[in-house]
């Protein structure tokens, strides 16, 4: 039976790519929002749980989406790094000097800039990749283009006249995979994890953090901060940590608890692999 996650996106996006790689079986949820997402993630009645992006190599971090998850009742079970390899969408039998303008998301079109000044298309942005793949095969334009996924033009019968047309190869998105909190199993040789925290912010308070954390073997692959909603000027830390064996992840949060406050574990999982 599949197993039904939300995403973020209309079928054929980037999201449901890699909804795709992580689980064998899957029939995604389409949400609008990445709000919508943890909703319907949230939501047992609706949903297995949810696949959310939380940074891109290029672009960086999605901050609201740390606040989306810390707010929630979900957890990370795992991680996927998709690269994010954009190609040029045509309904059947149209050619390039066919083309008069290419739809897509502002970030895919910026992303294949150097491709679109051999030409003189127009460029339109629109608010999702697959969504723009989805018009041009039902208003079967023949001077329409889009800038989509391979999964996008399998899904709308579309041509793929020019693929990974993306001006830096190296680009990658991580995606989280949500389940709700209470219906995770264990995740066996779980070599990562996500947690939250702040400190009292008195001198070195954070530097102090960071020192335990070494000293217990941990690689500290990110940490980002974010403002506390409400607060004057304070702000809590979102850290990935990873580590060979779990037990040095336990040592290193009893070495943190006495120095930070409101410490979350936002979820335990395997450090997913960059293909």
């Amino acid at each position: 039976m599949s197993l039904k996650i939300a995403i973020q996106g209309f079928e054929g996006s980037f999201h449901q790519v890699a909804a795709q790689q992580f689980f064998d079986d899957v029939e995604v949820i389409p949400c609008a929002t990445f709000r919508e997402v943890v909703k319907i993630a949230a939501n047992k009645k609706e949903s297995d749980g949810g696949v959310m992006a939380i940074e891109n190599s290029i672009a960086g971090s999605i901050l609201p989406n740390y606040n989306l998850l810390l707010k929630s009742n979900l957890k990370i079970v795992g991680e996927v790094y998709l690269q994010i390899r954009q190609n040029l969408l045509v309904n059947p039998g149209v050619q390039l000097q066919d083309i008069r303008e290419v739809h897509s998301h502002p970030m895919a079109l910026l992303q294949c800039i150097d491709f679109f000044d051999k030409y003189k298309w127009k460029l339109v942005e629109t608010e999702d990749t697959a969504l723009s793949a989805k018009h041009v095969h039902q208003n079967r334009s023949k001077h329409i283009a889009a800038v989509a996924s391979k999964l996008a033009a399998q899904l709308y019968n579309l041509d793929v006249i020019a693929p990974n047309i993306h001006t830096m190869k190296n680009n990658y998105t991580r995606f989280l995979v949500l389940k709700r909190e209470g219906t995770t199993a264990k995740v066996e040789d779980a070599n990562k994890a996500s947690v939250n925290f702040f400190t009292d912010h008195s001198k070195g308070s954070l530097a102090k953090v960071l020192s335990k954390i070494a000293s217990a073997g941990i690689n500290l692959s990110k940490l980002q901060s974010m403002p506390i909603p409400g607060s004057d000027w304070k702000y809590s830390f979102h850290a990935d940590m990873e580590f060979d064996n779990i037990k040095k992840f336990d040592n290193a949060l009893q070495k943190i608890q006495p120095l930070t406050q409101e410490l979350t574990v936002l979820g335990l999982y395997k450090k997913g692999k960059t293909i």
